[in-house]
């Protein structure tokens, strides 16, 4: 039986070569082809500097220290979201705060936001769900009033665009995070990655994630040219010249792969387009989605059958996925005293939302067999 999953990693010969390279060469961990992938990485979206970390996780972590996320502050995010953008806060001791979504986008709706502001909001982290940008100068023009950072929580969207602009350079931001999990447009393995245009957030973010170790810029006298000082204390999240250059190699093919992913969206719109079950998503006048994910809504109707649905196609090798549960709903989080209800729309879109298959690979007649089997599932009566 062949398997349609909601995404996967592609990986070519090129891609091969390029790690056993690396598995020849003098160096596996932190050699050459880190700086030369931050370099790529740096020229595709256009910042001054780029690091890469051991996976997105850890770039959010970096990059919320950098700013200097402290004990009780507070940070204004997306509960619609992978639990990492609001756990990274958590590592630093600061408290979440979620501002609800809007219902066709699942982005962070920015109107909502000026009214969670208080003394304490020291960060917003805008979500760029499913590969679709945040209205970034809105978000900014109601931030900047009030002094606020912004980093970008951009691990669904490399390769898209708001506006003019790649999504990555940080035009409204002061920071932005990507991830390179396999079911993201490019793959490490695991990795991630942190742009900014600031050097002093360059500096920090280099700083924390070796240890908080430096061999430059000491704060004591050197012993001589074995000498290093941990001035800070930090993590061991760096990411290796092999998966650096596997990043490289597959970061030379991210225009094929957004574009084959836009593709398969027209391929979906065309066999969605005024169906009865399903809500499917529309981009935004500012925006060119890379579709990260393919996230339709169940029209009220049908919510009450989407683990059936799940399911039976789940017995037809069609692995769908939901994302996400909003993170307030974890048990950790209502531990801490969060409750359900506190996001309305947010909890709404989980309800409804489905994550349909979009990778590479996928081909046309895959699409109409996914989207032949909805629609003869959820036309049967019940």
């Amino acid at each position: 039986m062949r398997i349609i999953s909601y995404g996967r990693q592609y990986v070519d010969d090129d891609d091969i070569r390029a790690v056993v390279d690396v598995l020849r060469s003098d160096f596996l961990t932190q050699g050459p082809k880190v700086k030369e992938f931050e370099d790529a990485l740096a020229e595709y979206v256009g910042a001054k500097f780029v690091v890469v970390f051991s996976n997105g996780t850890a770039a959010l972590h970096a990059a919320y220290n950098a700013v200097g996320l402290s004990p009780k502050d507070e940070f204004i995010t997306s509960p619609i979201t992978f639990v990492a953008t609001s756990n990274a806060g958590l590592y630093l001791g600061a408290v979440p705060v979620f501002v609800d979504v809007e219902a066709d986008t699942g982005n962070i709706d920015v109107s909502k936001v000026e009214e969670k502001i208080t003394g304490r909001t020291k960060l917003i982290v805008p979500v760029h769900y499913a590969g679709h940008p945040v209205d970034m100068e809105r978000l900014y023009d109601v931030v900047q009033r009030h002094g606020i950072r912004i980093i970008e929580d951009a691990c669904h969207a490399l390769g898209a665009r708001y506006k003019d602009t790649r999504v990555g350079f940080p035009l409204y931001s002061d920071m932005v995070v990507f991830s390179f999990h396999p079911v993201k447009h490019i793959t490490t393995g695991e990795g991630g990655a942190v742009a900014t245009n600031s050097e002093c957030l360059y500096k920090r973010l280099l700083l924390f994630r070796q240890h908080g170790i430096t061999k430059h810029r000491f704060v004591n006298l050197s012993d001589g040219p074995w000498y290093y000082e941990m001035q800070e204390l930090g993590f061991n999240y760096r990411l290796t010249d092999m998966q650096s250059a596997l990043g490289i190699s597959q970061l030379r093919k991210l225009g094929m792969f957004v574009e084959k992913r836009r593709q398969i969206v027209s391929w979906y719109e065309k066999l969605l387009g005024n169906n009865p079950y399903l809500d499917i998503p529309k981009e935004r006048e500012y925006a060119f989605s890379s579709w990260h994910l393919y996230s339709v809504r169940l029209k009220e109707d049908y919510i009450g059958r989407k683990r059936e649905l799940f399911e039976r196609l789940a017995e037809d090798g069609i692995r769908l996925q939901v994302h996400y549960i909003p993170v307030y709903m974890h048990p950790y989080y209502q531990k801490l005293g969060y409750k359900v209800g506190i996001c309305p729309i947010a909890e709404d879109f989980y309800r409804k939302e489905m994550s349909l298959p979009i990778y590479y690979l996928l081909t046309e007649d895959d699409v109409c067999y996914v989207v032949s089997r909805i629609h003869e599932i959820l036309g049967e009566q019940v």
